[in-house]
């Protein structure tokens, strides 16, 4: 029997099974089309064989790091969630991955990484609080430095440099979409009916954060709760699809770690942290070296009080 495919995704909170929108969306499209997963949840990409999250690990391909990658190959696998689709909703379903991409998931990365205050107090705080020491002071601000750049590369010739005036945009064409997305929906369980398909597993990595996370800035979030339709569909595809990964279909997620503890895999992973601890002990020193927040002064022999290193008392702690 061959081994099973082991992926790699950030862990869950809030009732979700995992808190990012791409791993949520793989971890989603795997379960409506059955494909049996070895799966890790985890909270240091580090962990991953790539370096990132999602990370789908497979025998012919190697290491798949991109959403639509992974859903791809799930496919050429016979883990079809869309084949029972018609030419004309294969069409349908292009055109609405489109409108997500190009008009929600701006939106999206706004909310959670750009917004000021959803950043400091939530986003952040909780990447802080769940990827371990010492990488929590290195790792957030990197991710958070990538969904920037994603945010611009995604918006193009149309990014604008006015920060109150890119957020209304961006909101206001958000909430356009999630209006359509609820008129296509209507009273269909799903968008193509009875059956879940890949357009689902999209739609909801995207609506299921909004509507389950508690943000300080809660204007997407308000808008989606006006819509019922789309609140029942998330809800109904948390409770059948994701309802056995906790005490009910909101409870917080286990790691995969707390879950199955493996005890072969012991040496491996304390290796893989002790690695991880002088990586990062060399990052922070490297970023406090090269921020200016530490320095390095040169010194007579004479005064041996003042040589070594001294810390600039003025420098306000990084938010």
């Amino acid at each position: 029997m061959a081994a099973p495919l082991e992926l790699y995704c950030w862990s869950g909170a809030w009732g979700l099974p995992s808190v990012d929108a791409d791993c949520l969306a793989v971890l989603t499209y795997a379960r409506f089309a059955g494909a049996p997963l070895k799966v890790h949840k985890i909270s240091n990409p580090w962990r991953s064989p790539s370096g990132t999250l999602p990370a789908l690990q497979t025998l012919e391909d190697g290491v798949l790091s991109q959403t639509h990658q992974i859903i791809t190959y799930l496919r050429k696998q016979k883990y079809n969630a869309d084949y029972d689709l018609s030419a004309t909703q294969g069409a349908d379903t292009l055109a609405f991955v489109s409108l997500l991409e190009e008009k929600l998931l701006p939106a999206y990365i706004h909310t959670f990484w750009v917004d000021a205050k959803n950043y400091v107090e939530h986003t952040r705080k909780w990447y802080a609080d769940a990827i371990p020491f010492p990488l929590n002071f290195v790792l957030p601000n990197q991710i958070h430095k990538r969904h920037l750049e994603r945010l611009q590369m995604l918006r193009g010739d149309r990014w604008i440099e006015d920060e109150e005036e890119l957020e209304k945009e961006l909101y206001r064409e958000a909430q356009e979409c999630m209006t359509n997305l609820s008129q296509r929906l209507g009273t269909q369980k799903f968008f193509f009916g009875d059956a879940p398909a890949s357009l689902d597993a999209h739609v909801f990595s995207y609506l299921a954060p909004l509507l389950k996370v508690q943000l300080p800035n809660r204007k997407l979030q308000q808008h989606l709760k006006s819509l019922d339709n789309l609140c029942n569909y998330c809800a109904s595809i948390l409770s059948i699809y994701f309802a056995c990964e906790g005490d009910g279909p909101y409870a917080p997620i286990k790691t995969h770690a707390e879950e199955t503890p493996d005890s072969d895999e012991e040496p491996h992973k304390r290796r893989s942290q002790v690695l991880s601890v002088m990586v990062g002990v060399v990052a922070m020193i490297g970023y406090a070296l090269l921020s200016g927040i530490v320095s390095i002064q040169r010194v007579s022999d004479g005064d041996v009080r003042s040589r070594g290193i001294t810390m600039d008392d003025d420098d306000e702690e990084e938010e």
